[in-house]
């Protein structure tokens, strides 16, 4: 019965998070609820054994991580990835566009998305907005998300393209921008003027803002036994949901563990907030400090450290199987997924699988493997980026998903469930 309970707790949680900074803010209440602490960048660090932490990077990012028993050069830190972002389309500056009484909003895409999907239905207006604070260098960040249906991107008349199930290659500048109004007026602060009704502040105080169009329609369960999860986004918050819940569940441990959550991995991750950014690197500098680690013994902990990159995977479609490898063509509903390749973007080895396939043997759970077709070239997650940055052994894994970079996604109950019960596992049990 629990596996459709946690489902639906990630459906509010991904309908809660329109954006990478939604996303962090409901993450951190959940903490919160857990009796996380937080820990400021800009602030000294005071970490107790056996108590819990969490650390806001720009609001769009997050560290947390519950301090071992045991002393951290012999046991070291147990960690899993994921990352905030999704693919979406980004408000440029200046971005009201007329044409005759129509209004539109000038967007570029964020990430790689299926643009085809992002036609004729309700959107929304979600992201951040930066307020007049107290001098020039500390202005109020207060997140947005508007609650109606505001925009939408029609689709031109198949009598006006008749090609268009023929193959059609779209332009995100001239196919994909919204309309949000009709009328004669000009008004340059029509966005601006929504947002401030929205935060109940005047339009003045609004200096600048990231926002984002994201999908009105709500997530839900679908099947004839409701077997599977219908949701945007689920690339990647279903990996942060399953992993932040497993770190709240988790027992008390000698070693340190912890979730790191990464913005940005959907446009390369070479951010302040991002997976390539020295900043995590610095937070296990800092706890290796907290807990007096002399240098070489930090080398040591790291060494003794290991990182889950949890991140989707590609599952067999059964319109499409020749889009499958052969022998590693993972199902929905048949357990989590780990992800290689020769390559090393996806950055699995055989150590690797080793530690992950045990672990779910110790929890019941069916694993299944992915690679790339030969033939066809694959993606890549932060898996590989924090390991190089690290230096802490790492393996990429997900759960199997239909549709991915689709507003829409399709996963599975059960295996949300069953890698939720992994990632347990795994901060449970003593590191290697």
């Amino acid at each position: 019965m629990r596996q459709k309970e946690f489902a639906k707790d990630l459906l509010n949680y991904i309908d809660n998070s329109p954006t990478a900074y939604q996303a962090v803010s409901e993450a951190i209440e959940i903490l919160k609820t857990a009796g996380f602490n937080e820990l400021k960048l800009e602030e000294s660090w005071n970490i107790l054994p056996n108590n819990s932490y969490y650390i806001n990077i720009a609001n769009s990012a997050l560290f947390a991580f519950k301090s071992g028993s045991g002393d951290l050069k012999e046991h070291g830190f147990k960690i899993i990835g994921a990352h905030t972002d999704s693919p979406c389309f980004k408000l440029k500056p200046n971005h009201l566009m007329k044409s005759k009484n129509y209004v539109k909003l000038n967007t570029e895409k964020y990430g790689g998305m299926i643009m085809s999907t992002w036609f004729d239905r309700p959107l929304s207006i979600a992201g951040r907005c930066m307020l007049k604070g107290e001098d020039s260098f500390s202005p109020i960040e207060k997140n947005i998300m508007i609650e109606k249906d505001l925009v939408i991107i029609p689709n031109l008349a198949i009598h006006m393209n008749r090609e268009i199930n023929d193959g059609y290659k779209y332009n995100a500048q001239k196919d994909l921008l919204p309309i949000i109004s009709l009328t004669d007026d000009d008004d340059e602060d029509l966005i601006k003027r929504i947002c401030a009704d929205e935060l109940n502040v005047d339009k003045d105080e609004i200096l600048s803002f990231d926002l984002y169009l994201y999908p009105r329609e709500k997530g839900s369960l679908l099947g004839a036994n409701e077997e599977f999860i219908s949701a945007p986004r689920l690339d990647n918050l279903a990996m942060v949901h399953a992993s932040i819940h497993a770190l709240i569940e988790s027992k008390p441990s000698k070693s340190t563990v912890c979730v790191s959550f990464a913005d940005n991995e959907e446009i390369g991750s070479t951010t302040y907030q991002g997976a390539k950014s020295h900043v995590f690197n610095s937070i296990y500098e800092r706890i290796c400090d907290a807990n007096n680690l002399k240098p070489e013994e930090k080398y040591i902990a790291y060494a003794k450290s290991f990182m889950l990159s949890a991140d989707m995977a590609h599952g067999y479609h059964p319109n499409y199987p020749e889009k499958a490898d052969p022998t590693n063509a993972p199902l929905l509903g048949k357990g989590p997924v780990i992800k290689v390749a020769a390559s090393r973007s996806y950055s699995t080895d055989a150590f690797g699988a080793a530690v992950f396939s045990e672990l779910a043997k110790n929890e019941a759970v069916n694993i299944q493997y992915y690679t790339n077709p030969s033939d066809i070239r694959g993606g890549s997650t932060i898996g590989s980026l924090s390991e190089t940055a690290l230096g802490i052994k790492n393996m990429d894994l997900g759960n199997a998903v239909f549709s991915m970079h689709s507003v829409r996604e399709l996963g599975s109950v059960s295996d949300h469930y069953d890698i939720f019960k992994v990632f347990r596992a795994f901060f449970t049990e003593e590191c290697l």
